[in-house]
């Protein structure tokens, strides 16, 4: 009889699990996790504080009880305080029982490490402050809700997705909302700048107050309960401060024992296995094979981790379906602005010393004898070598979010922009043109 134990569960762990079970139903599956609640999905987490969840049940897909219908032997609320792969064991305590609770030690025989990731807490002074709350878990939803139900100000730390998204809600709510980043741009990590400019002007139409190209320096409490966000430019005071400023890989348990990236992701091959035998990981704790590059890296998107943890389950006992790799495509609603991309962008290939052109271009998104239409932004990133397609970014007042799966499945595929521009789009007057804008931008691609 072989015995699994997996290490977190949120999305690569529940997805893990289940495939696990799924292809191998006679093996004993331990689920260890921290929390009470699994399978939380934190994206939704800016739409539940603006109004726009039906029920924050629904938040949650998947649930203990699921998992133990499906065969797993449940550890919720459980720490796992430490593993020793050589002789294959794993020392746990619960959370929650009184007093000094003992260690209890499992022996397994294979282990999926999908601990998630943690929040960036930079050591700045004044940061464990009771105002600055984080944005991450179902724990971390529920206090900003709470605060939000009262607070007429805040100070968003953090202008990626999730803090460009809760800024969004607060402004839209009646919250004064000021957003603070070091990079000059929002969302500066998601799309290049003739995008961000959109989104600047769509934030400061809606009394955002934009304190970007600035550093947090302190966090400085005042007796009036309110919080002072202290950068190297300015001050500025609020009810609440929120800190979204990134992930780290949660993998100290597996440290020195597994190759790591630098900032601690697990190293994968494509069949999701560890440096180490018998050993997985998946999700945020782990690298992605990132194709516009063809190098590992970290991306930490539910995506990824979903079809990671999946892929557990089909190669734990012997090899068998191959990782395809990631585009990191992803998608954003700001506003009345639909944004979405894949693949890099030009910012992006310059942090990692590549070389790309860069072919944009603004056109209205569907014909012009139509009683409405609105222009869509489209950009797209290519290899000036070898005309690969390396990433497509897209802004509109339509909803294009498509337009970046269909990038996504040019870069996999390996398409030029030559092959993308003579690809068979669909056309008709409500949806787009006789040319579609994604083969619009090719075509002008690959003219240049």
């Amino acid at each position: 009889m072989t015995t699994v134990a997996v290490i977190g569960c949120t999305h690569a762990g529940t997805f893990a699990t289940t495939s696990i079970l799924a292809e191998h139903p006679d093996w004993t599956v331990h689920v260890f996790e921290r929390n009470g609640t699994l399978s939380f999905l934190s994206c939704g987490i800016a739409l539940w504080v603006g109004g726009h969840v039906s029920d924050p049940k629904k938040m949650f897909y998947s649930s203990p009880a699921a998992l133990a219908e499906a065969g797993a032997t449940m550890h919720m609320r459980t720490d796992v305080t430490s593993v020793d792969l050589d002789a294959r064991t794993l020392t746990y305590r619960a959370l929650d029982e009184a007093g000094d609770p003992a260690e209890q030690t499992l022996a397994f025989d294979k282990l999926v490490v999908t601990t998630g990731s943690r929040p960036v807490i930079p050591p700045i002074p004044g940061i464990d402050s009771p105002h600055v709350l984080l944005c991450k878990n179902w724990d971390h939803a529920i206090a900003i809700k709470e605060k939000a139900k009262t607070a007429k100000s805040a100070v968003v730390i953090g202008s990626g997705y999730i803090g460009a998204e809760i800024a969004e809600q607060f402004s839209v709510t009646g919250v004064k909302t000021t957003l603070v980043d070091g990079l000059d741009r929002p969302l500066a990590n998601n799309f290049d700048k003739t995008i961000t400019d959109q989104v600047a002007a769509a934030f400061e139409e809606h009394g955002v107050t934009l304190a970007l190209g600035q550093k947090v320096v302190e966090f400085r409490d005042n007796d009036d309960d309110t919080v002072t966000v202290v950068t190297e430019k300015g001050e500025y005071t609020a009810e609440m401060a929120i800190l979204a400023v990134g992930f780290l890989p949660n993998t100290d348990l597996l440290k020195g024992k597994v190759d790591m990236l630098p900032n601690g992701a697990i190293v994968v091959d494509d069949y999701m296995q560890a440096s180490a035998p018998g050993v997985y990981a998946a999700g945020d704790s782990a690298t992605v094979f990132y194709n516009p590059t063809g190098q590992h890296d970290y991306i930490p998107l539910a995506t990824n981790a979903v079809r990671q943890g999946l892929l557990v389950g089909r190669n734990i006992e012997t090899p068998t379906v191959k990782y395809m790799g990631t585009q990191a495509t992803s998608a954003v609603q700001l506003y009345d602005l639909s944004l979405a991309a894949s693949g890099l962008t030009r910012a992006g290939a310059e942090r990692r010393g590549l070389t790309v052109r860069e072919t944009s271009l603004t056109e209205d998104y569907r014909p012009d004898f139509m009683l409405t239409t609105t222009p869509v932004t489209s950009i797209l990133t290519w290899d000036p070598e070898t005309r690969k397609v390396k990433g497509g970014q897209f802004c509109s007042k339509a909803d294009i979010s498509g337009a970046a799966n269909v990038i996504s499945m040019a870069i996999q595929a390996g398409f030029t922009i030559d092959q993308l521009a003579n690809v068979d789009f669909l056309f008709q007057p409500n949806f787009d043109k006789p040319v579609y804008y994604v083969g619009a931008v090719a075509m002008k691609a690959a003219a240049e």
